[in-house]
């Protein structure tokens, strides 16, 4: 299989390009800084990678961000930024180019109770996960779509000098995409 993994330079990213290659599916690794560039808040970069990648299998979006602010400090640029409108944007040209019974993998979040700053990020993996499951039943040509909602990864928490025994180790999250794509 052909897929395109964004956020391929991150870490959950590159755990699920490793795991898709090792299984022999060529993964075109795409990224804002590598060599097939992608940027979520610049829909232009979308359009110029369908339109460079094509025989696409699957579409896994591991780019994920939304800002940790206090409600009262987020400014209409934060908002405009998050991973909402860019993996919609990425799911709506994705519906397009991926081949018949093809996938569409978005990301979101789950956390266990509120987080502080979160409000952001809480809309943002409702939104998505709300979307996908109604957006499903209107695919065409029996492509299949989810959204993978890991907590914290470990490696995420480790480089935020958090305890990461408090999350997830990316290659077990990794596992998750692999398993819906494959």
């Amino acid at each position: 299989m052909r897929i395109i993994v964004i956020g391929a330079g991150g870490t959950l990213g590159a755990a699920v390009s490793g795991k898709l290659e090792e299984l022999g599916h060529e993964v075109v690794r795409a990224s804002r800084s590598g060599p097939v560039r992608v940027d979520l808040t610049d829909t232009r970069t979308l359009d110029d990678l369908f339109s460079s990648v094509t025989g696409v299998d699957a579409v896994v979006c591991a780019a994920a961000h939304a800002p940790l602010k206090p409600l009262l400090d987020l400014t209409d640029a934060d908002l405009s930024q998050v991973k909402l409108y860019g993996q919609l944007a990425l799911f709506h040209r994705a519906v397009r180019h991926v081949r018949d019974g093809g996938s569409i993998v978005l990301t979101a979040g789950r956390f266990d109770g509120p987080l502080c700053k979160g409000a952001v990020g809480a809309m943002v993996n409702a939104a998505l996960e709300s979307f996908v499951e109604t957006a499903t039943p209107e695919l065409p040509r029996g492509i299949t779509a989810t959204v993978v909602s890991p907590g914290w990864i470990a490696e995420t928490l480790a480089a935020l000098g958090r305890d990461p025994a408090d999350g997830t180790p990316a290659d077990q999250v990794a596992q998750s995409y692999v398993d819906f794509i494959i």
